[in-house]
C-alpha cells in the first residue's frame, strides 16, 4: 500500500494551532487541502494564517515564491462538511472530547467515499473508541502529530482495535511522503511518547516532594549530567502545568489508576493555585518581570584526593578511571567480586546510584548516572546526615578535579538521572512486550518526540538491563507501593543478559 497520490485532496477539520499545522504540512507536500471549522469564518482566518506562514518561509529561503503561490492556490476554506466529499484523507483536530469526535466522524462517514481514509490527531483519547462510532472502522486510524506540526518530524501512526492493516500502512506511507518520520503504534493510553515519558516528570517531582533537591538543582542535573535538553520543571512550565498534568491524569485513569503513572500532588497544587507556567507568569519558576532565576545548588571547591582504589567493574561509569588519571589522581585497580566502587583515602566509598541509600552503610556516597561522564558538566552526589564530612569532601573534590560542578542532594534512592532512566527503560521494555511498538520505533519516538539524548533501548544497552532491573528492585524495596517494581519484560532481558555473561 503506497502513500496518497499528491493529486488527492486532503481535508483538515478543526483550525486551531494543530489543525493549521497539519494543513500546512499536507499543503507544502503538494496536496490540495480543504479547511473546515464549525465556527463560521475560522476556516478563512486559518487559511490566511497559513498563507502568512508561507510568506515567512519564503523570506527565510525555505520555500520559493512560485511554490508558495502554488500552495496558496491549492488551499481552500470549506463552508460545510459536504465540501469534503471528494477528499481521500480527512484529519480531525477538534476538541478533545470523545462525543464530539464520534459525532463528527459519523457525519463524515455519510459524506466521503468508502475508500476515504479517516484520521484523528487525538493525543489522549482511544482511537478504538472514536472509531467505534463508525460503520466501517477499518479505515480509521490515529495520526498524532507533535506541535508545531510543520517543524517536529515525528508522527505516531496509531492502529485502533478495528483498523485495517492497509489503512494503517497507507497512513504511515503518506506521513513519510510528507517528510515526516512515522512510527507505528498500537492503541494504548498515551501511545508511545506520552506513555513512556511519564517518569521523566514523575521522578523529578518525586525527588522534589521527598525534599531531596529543589527544582533548579534537579533540572540542572537532568540537563548537565543526564544530557536531556530541558529539565522536568522548566519543561512542564513551557508545556503548561495544566496541560502536562491533564495528560498524566488521562494516562493514569486509562490504565485503571496504575501506580506507575500516579500524578504528582505537588503539580496538582501548582495547577490549583493557577501557577500554570510561562503562560501565567509563574509555575515552578517565576517568569514575571524582574524575577531572578534560582541557581542550582553547587558545592564549594574541595581539594582532590591524591588517589582512589577502583574495586570491581564500574560499568557505565568506567570512563571515570581514565579521567581521574588524566586529572593527576592515582588510580589503583583491584578485582573484587563483591561490589563495584571507588574507595577514597579516608576509607569512604563512591558508588554509582543503585537504588540503595547512604544511611544503610557507613560512609558511602552515591553519584548519579551520566549520559557521558566526559561531556557532563555537573554530577550529583547523595549522602546522609551521618556521612563523614571528610568523606563527602573527598567525593566532591574527586569530581571537581574532573572538571565537574557538583550538586549534593538528599539521601534519595536512585538519585535523579538513574531512577528516571531506569523507569523509562522499564516502561519501554514493557511496551514492546505488550505489542505497543517495536524497539526501533520507541527509540525513534522518544528521540524525536521529546528530544531525549538516547532512546530507552539505547540507554538499556549502555547501562545494562541487569543493572536497570536491580536498581528498580532496590527502589521497590525502599518504596514498596509497586511503582518501582520492574516489569516481567525487563526481568526477562536482565535474566537473559546474566545467562549470556555466565552468571549462575
Amino acid at each position: 500500500m503506497t502513500a496518497l497520490d499528491l493529486s488527492s485532496p486532503v481535508a483538515v477539520v478543526g483550525t486551531g494551532t494543530m489543525g493549521q499545522g497539519i494543513a500546512q504540512v499536507a499543503l507544502v507536500a503538494g496536496h490540495p487541502v480543504r479547511l473546515y471549522d464549525a465556527v463560521p469564518g475560522r476556516a478563512r482566518d486559518a487559511a490566511d494564517a497559513i498563507g502568512a506562514r508561507l510568506d515567512r518561509l519564503v523570506e527565510k529561503d525555505r520555500l520559493t515564491a512560485a511554490d508558495r503561490d502554488a500552495a496558496r492556490a491549492r488551499l481552500t476554506p470549506a463552508g460545510s462538511l459536504a465540501e469534503l466529499a471528494d477528499c481521500a484523507l480527512v484529519v480531525e483536530a477538534v476538541l478533545e472530547r470523545l462525543d464530539v469526535k464520534q459525532e463528527l466522524f459519523r457525519e463524515l462517514e455519510d459524506i466521503v467515499s468508502e475508500d476515504c481514509l479517516l484520521a484523528t490527531n487525538t493525543s489522549s483519547l482511544s482511537v478504538t473508541a472514536i472509531g467505534g462510532a463508525l460503520r466501517h472502522p477499518g479505515r480509521f486510524v490515529g495520526l498524532h502529530f507533535f506541535n508545531p506540526a510543520p517543524l517536529l518530524p515525528l508522527v505516531e501512526v496509531v492502529s485502533g482495535f478495528a483498523t485495517d492493516v492497509t489503512s494503517a500502512t497507507r497512513a504511515y506511507e503518506t506521513a513519510r511522503a510528507w517528510g515526516k518520520t512515522p512510527v507505528a503504534c498500537a492503541d494504548t493510553p498515551g501511545f508511545i511518547v506520552n506513555r513512556i515519558a511519564r517518569p521523566f516528570y514523575a521522578e523529578a517531582f518525586a525527588v522534589y516532594e521527598s525534599q531531596g533537591a529543589d527544582p533548579a538543582t534537579i533540572d540542572a542535573v537532568l540537563r548537565e549530567c543526564g544530557g536531556f535538553r530541558m529539565g522536568a520543571f522548566e519543561l512542564t512550565d513551557l508545556i503548561g502545568q495544566d496541560v502536562n498534568e491533564s495528560v498524566t491524569h488521562s494516562v493514569w485513569q486509562s490504565f485503571f489508576q496504575d501506580v506507575r503513572f500516579t500524578p504528582s500532588l505537588a503539580q496538582r497544587r501548582l495547577v490549583e493555585s493557577g501557577r500554570l507556567g510561562r503562560k501565567s507568569g509563574q509555575g515552578w519558576y517565576d517568569y514575571r518581570d524582574g524575577a531572578e532565576r534560582p541557581e542550582p545548588h553547587t558545592a564549594e571547591k574541595r581539594p582532590a584526593p591524591s588517589y582512589v582504589v577502583a574495586e570491581g567493574d564500574l560499568g557505565p561509569a568506567g570512563e571515570l578511571l581514565a579521567m581521574a588519571r588524566e586529572a593527576g589522581i592515582q588510580v589503583r585497580e583491584e578485582d573484587e567480586d563483591n561490589g563495584t566502587r571507588l574507595v577514597l583515602p579516608s576509607g569512604g566509598e563512591l558508588h554509582l546510584a543503585d537504588g540503595q541509600t547512604s544511611v544503610e552503610f557507613r560512609d558511602v556516597v552515591y553519584f548519579d548516572l551520566a549520559l557521558d561522564y566526559r561531556r557532563a558538566t555537573r554530577i550529583a552526589l547523595s549522602a546522609c546526615q551521618d556521612t563523614s564530612p571528610q568523606v563527602l569532601a573527598e567525593a566532591i573534590g574527586f569530581f571537581q578535579a574532573l572538571g565537574k560542578d557538583v550538586s549534593v542532594i538528599g539521601d534519595v534512592p536512585g538519585m535523579i538521572v538513574a531512577r528516571t532512566v531506569a523507569r523509562i527503560v522499564d516502561l519501554a521494555h514493557d511496551a514492546v512486550a505488550k505489542g505497543v511498538a517495536t524497539e526501533e520505533d520507541i527509540d525513534t519516538a522518544m528521540r524525536l518526540g521529546v528530544n531525549y539524548p538516547l532512546g530507552p533501548f539505547e540507554w538499556s544497552r549502555r547501562v545494562g538491563a541487569t543493572r536497570v532491573h536491580d536498581l528498580l528492585e532496590e527502589l521497590s524495596l525502599r518504596e514498596p507501593s509497586g511503582r518501582y517494581a520492574p516489569s516481567l519484560a525487563l526481568y526477562r532481558h536482565a535474566h537473559a543478559a546474566d545467562s549470556r555473561e555466565g552468571t549462575p
